[in-house]
């Protein structure tokens, strides 16, 4: 009987752990310069619902990877300070939010999500998403754009995940 106990225990923890990685795909296009759009896939995947975790987007030729982070009530602007780096003015030319976060907590949930993904060959992509349902995460679905260290730039989408109720 005890042993029983143990294994429906061990089988629970089990469960609870795998239903805590969610992942998803995404899809886009980046514009060419005279050319036709090419094709561009995303993945991501996560640990804690979809709020934050890590993303690779597949480009013709290339292969980016990095880490994404929704903005909700709880994140800290220091956790997102390494989307900066790399970047030589930062996001100010590019906003999304109003003015460059400050070390402070960020009070509003606003359903976007930013990305600073990297090739191995240091070429950079940022990206900024906003989600259609923000309390589902990326599962949630929504769209955006990325922009390349060269300049060019990347539409992208992301399909709901989540089941109808």
């Amino acid at each position: 009987m005890e042993t029983k106990n143990n294994r429906a225990a061990l089988a629970a923890c089990l469960l609870a752990l795998t239903a805590c990685t969610t992942t998803g795909m995404g899809g886009g296009q980046i514009a060419t310069a005279g050319g036709p759009e090419l094709p561009v896939a995303f993945s991501w995947k996560s640990a804690d619902g979809g709020i934050s975790g890590s993303m690779t987007a597949s480009l013709p030729g290339a292969q980016f990877q990095g880490r994404f982070f929704q903005i909700t009530q709880h994140t800290r602007s220091e956790v997102l300070t390494p989307l900066w780096t790399h970047w030589r003015h930062g996001w100010y030319d590019w906003p999304y939010w109003g003015s460059y976060p400050t070390t402070q907590f960020i009070t509003h949930y606003s359903g976007k999500v930013v990305a600073t993904l990297e090739s191995n060959d240091q070429q950079r992509m940022r990206c900024r998403f906003h989600m259609v349902d923000p309390s589902q995460g990326m599962s949630g679905g929504g769209e955006g754009e990325c922009q390349l260290s060269d300049g060019r730039a990347i539409k992208a989408s992301f399909p709901s995940h989540v089941p109808a109720q």
